[in-house]
């Protein structure tokens, strides 16, 4: 009996070393796995390939509603609000059609609106007691200092930056950018043959609402067309470039420069 249990022992501890070892094979095979993974894990990746670099008009990086500023007016104009994008539009149709083609006067509209308000307030105001009803609350209208604050800073800005722009051209230091502003202006003046200042306003205003808008929607089929364009104007500006600006008096160049 003794022998038998002496048997017995020897044959689980034989079992929980065969154990043992499997559990430490494991764990070693674990580990070595686990650290394989890190290894790989921490291998430098490959350097990925850049994409080419796609043009964009005026060479923007940003979307359309970023140019626009990434406020209302940038909805606005892209119509994120078709309720209000439409109002918008639909208000400034009607000021046009009011004006223009009615011939309506500023003055004249500005008189009849006061008028007319005037008229249904003080009469509403003092004939609520016969008619039974509550008089109108008018509210006080108080505008506020810091959005024509704003305003007022950043017209100056853009106004000084103007200034700055023509002194340089006035000044001969900046041959391209007088060729620019002449033809600009040229183009403006012949503008102006067609139609008057409302007109031309109204004309902006509605390319405003509807050139960005189809330009963001059809942008990936304007930019191609619009980088030969520019390709081709490249070429030709270096040709006029050889032809007449080489050709102009040294005297000249040194001013510009």
């Amino acid at each position: 009996m003794a022998d038998q249990s002496e048997s017995a022992g020897s044959t689980v501890e034989h079992e929980k070393s065969v154990m043992e070892k499997i559990s430490e094979k494991i764990h070693d095979h674990d580990s070595s796995s686990s650290s394989s993974s890190d290894s790989d894990n921490e291998k430098p990746e490959s350097p990925k390939s850049e994409k080419p670099k796609v043009f964009r008009i005026f060479g923007r990086e940003k979307p359309v509603h970023h140019v626009f500023g990434g406020g209302k007016p940038a909805d606005v104009f892209l119509w994120r609000n078709k309720k209000v994008s439409a109002g918008v539009l639909g208000g400034a149709t009607a000021v046009w059609v009011l004006f223009e083609l009615l011939e309506y006067h500023l003055l004249t509209l500005v008189g009849h609106i006061l008028i007319g308000t005037l008229a249904v307030l003080f009469l509403w105001s003092n004939a609520h007691s016969f008619i039974h009803k509550t008089p109108p609350r008018i509210p006080e209208v108080r505008l506020p200092e810091e959005p024509f604050l704003q305003v007022a800073s950043e017209l100056r800005l853009q106004i000084n930056w103007a200034f700055a722009v023509l002194h340089d051209i006035a000044s001969g230091r900046e041959l391209k950018k007088f060729l620019i502003v002449i033809a600009g202006l040229w183009v403006v003046s012949i503008v102006g043959t067609w139609c008057n200042f409302l007109t031309l306003f109204y004309i902006t205003f509605v390319l405003l609402h509807t050139v960005p808008v189809l330009y963001e929607k059809y942008e990936d089929k304007i930019d191609p067309f619009a980088e030969k364009a520019t390709i081709e104007f490249k070429k030709h500006y270096a040709v006029f470039d050889a032809k007449v600006l080489s050709k102009i008096p040294q005297g000249l160049k040194n001013k510009r420069s």
